[in-house]
């Protein structure tokens, strides 16, 4: 589907299937039968379990989220670092960020200062 099959579905949706206080969109909106079977296709491609009032079977009690991935922490917080160091990487290289050291500057000058800089 595209996103313009995913707009027009959020937007008929609703309107096919809530109980509004004023009937007359609705009963217009179901007089289109293209609109209807469009709805109607979508709503049982994509929630099947939509059309018997239930939702889709929950997972057994006895498989919890390590059993079924026991290295996501791991996998997490791995990505967390590869993330920080990429942006620090960029930003030393860049020069958004610089490192200098504090006393004497190259070829023993020192380094100027802000107000220094502008009056010369």
């Amino acid at each position: 589907p595209a996103s313009l099959d995913a707009l027009v579905f959020s937007r008929l949706a609703p309107l096919l299937k809530a109980k509004l206080p004023n009937g007359k969109l609705q009963q217009h909106l179901k007089s289109l039968q293209n609109l209807c079977n469009y709805c109607t296709s979508i709503l049982s491609l994509y929630f099947p379990w939509d059309r018997g009032g239930s939702r889709p079977p929950p997972r057994p009690a006895g498989l919890g989220e390590a059993e079924e991935d026991p290295h996501k922490r791991r996998k997490q917080l791995l990505s967390v670092l590869v993330g920080l160091v990429a942006m620090l990487g960029y930003a030393f290289l860049s020069g958004i960020v610089s490192i200098q050291r504090g006393g004497v500057g190259p070829a023993g000058r020192q380094p100027v200062a802000m107000e220094e800089e502008e009056e010369e």
